[in-house]
């Protein structure tokens, strides 16, 4: 495995991966599932599963205007580590990638993308599902949802 961590002006991204099987990433650049598609693409696989979360409009009747992703990113990139180690020894997949932004994000903007590959399609979808649900309930992960009369903090795990 290997951890690489970098800046580029005010941004900073941090990889977590193993090079043939897992990457796993956060940062405050835009998500890119072309990327997260080429990294999990295989020969030996017959189906590539993605979750692809935009920023909505609306929660609970009130219009969100944006929202404000924070992180604790070496807890969060460990988790999200686990997650795709979890995967893959409980699902039978050849690859994954989870990638979430950090930051400001604007209506449609994609916080979180998350692409399995497998030779079979169940496992991709059933991995693709695990990693989803057990990213919300798990990753050091804070939202704050802004409206158009305030904001609120949502979604504080660990």
């Amino acid at each position: 495995m290997h951890y690489l961590a970098f800046q580029i002006d005010i941004f900073v991204i941090v990889y977590y991966f193993d090079m043939n099987t897992t990457c796993v990433k956060v940062t405050a650049e835009k998500l890119n599932l072309q990327e997260c598609y080429n990294f999990v693409e295989d020969s030996a696989c017959g189906g590539i599963a993605a979750f692809v979360g935009t920023v909505r409009n609306t929660t609970q009747n009130k219009n969100v205007t944006q929202l404000d992703f924070s992180t604790y990113k070496p807890m969060a990139i460990k988790e999200m580590q686990k997650i795709a180690d979890l995967a893959l020894a409980k699902f039978s997949i050849k690859k994954i990638a989870i990638h979430h932004a950090e930051g400001m994000l604007q209506i449609k903007d994609i916080p979180v993308i998350i692409t399995v590959s497998s030779p079979h399609r169940n496992a991709a979808f059933d991995a693709c599902q695990f990693a989803i649900d057990t990213l919300k309930e798990t990753v050091p992960i804070w939202k704050k949802e802004y409206f158009e009369d305030g904001e609120v903090w949502v979604n504080a795990h660990p």
